[in-house]
């Protein structure tokens, strides 16, 4: 039987500080870029060679213990579903939030409650937490939060939360607009498309709900739940099945859903603005392109720029600045 391999030491800063020949605080302050402490160019570039020779990593937990608090921005990983707008979006803001110094973290995981959630968070200690589902929070969760020293909890939703510093989104404007829309366009039996894949629910419920609040304004109007997964085979079997359910309006959810529909219906005999009208949201580029081009609620956003200010803002002092919140827009093509 042969020697079980054993793990290789890992590099520490006290080994790149003996290959540069110089001291671990000296180390220290290269790579954590301290402005406090002038280090000359040509010793800068000693470190940095002996720290990419070696392989070594600075470890985030002893630098934020050095520096009294965590740079890590924690979001809750239900916002890798959102769509492809939102995505690009998270994209942008995890650069800004580079900008000033933080690592944005997704955490995943199902949680019975929100407490539970907020706990399994606060082990990890970030400075903040960016919620996109802001709703499911609540006053216990930020209180736990706040108790483990996370000095900001930024969230989009839809009313206000204690301990929580709120963005405005509220995604049953959204369903209200679209189904406004199909209403004013004549439409009275409208479908609102409810993705199955999983992590879409927490938005496309509040969207439902606005449309179903227009219905009920409505004595002409209804509204149907109809569940599709964004697949080619399940759109072909809805459209397959369209003419007999008597919808002569839909709101897809967002425009990826949309044009997959569009396409369906098309495949199937099914005319679009004619049988059916159709409305998506997000105003993807996409959106345009289609055949017939699409109708679309866009959703103006805050800039990835002023919300990671904001939480950065919040870090640091612990009152944000205004950030302005979602308006829903409608943009009126020819699929309506």
């Amino acid at each position: 039987m042969g020697k079980e391999p054993t793990a290789a030491a890992a590099v520490t800063s006290a080994d790149v500080a003996r290959l540069a020949g110089v001291s671990r605080a000296t180390v220290s302050f290269v790579l954590n870029n301290t402005q406090a402490h002038r280090v000359s160019a040509t010793t800068r570039a000693r470190v940095l060679a002996a720290a990419q020779q070696l392989g070594y990593v600075p470890h985030a937990a002893a630098r934020s213990l050095r520096a009294g608090r965590s740079n890590l921005v924690l979001m809750p990983a239900s916002v890798s579903a959102v769509g492809s707008l939102v995505s690009a979006w998270i994209d942008d803001l995890q650069s800004e939030l580079e900008q000033h110094g933080y690592v944005t973290v997704l955490h995943a995981g199902r949680f019975s409650d929100p407490v539970s959630a907020a706990r399994a968070w606060a082990e990890l200690r970030p400075a903040a937490v960016l919620a996109l589902d802001g709703d499911s929070l609540t006053d216990q969760a930020a209180d736990v939060l706040g108790r483990a020293g996370v000095r900001g909890v930024l969230a989009f939703a839809s009313h206000d939360v204690k301990g929580v510093h709120t963005i405005g989104f509220d995604h049953a404007r959204v369903g209200a607009l679209a189904a406004e829309h199909l209403v004013s366009r004549g439409r009275r039996n409208i479908g609102v498309i409810m993705p199955r894949e999983r992590g879409l629910a927490t938005f496309a419920r509040p969207r439902l709900a606005g449309a179903q609040q227009v219905a009920a304004r409505s004595t002409a109007a209804a509204v149907t739940a109809v569940e599709m997964s964004y697949t080619h085979e399940s759109a072909a079997e809805l459209a397959g099945h369209w003419r007999e359910s008597g919808l002569d309006g839909v709101f897809a959810y967002n425009d990826d859903y949309a044009a997959l529909l569009l396409h369906a219906l098309r495949n199937k005999g099914v005319t679009v603005p004619g049988d059916v009208a159709v409305v998506g949201a997000d105003d993807l580029v996409l959106a345009a392109l289609q055949q017939p081009p699409l109708t679309t609620v866009r959703l103006d956003l805050p800039t990835p720029a002023q919300v990671a200010d904001a939480l950065h803002e919040l870090v640091d002092r612990g009152v944000p600045p205004e950030v302005p919140g979602m308006e829903p827009v409608l943009v009126h093509r020819q699929s309506s």
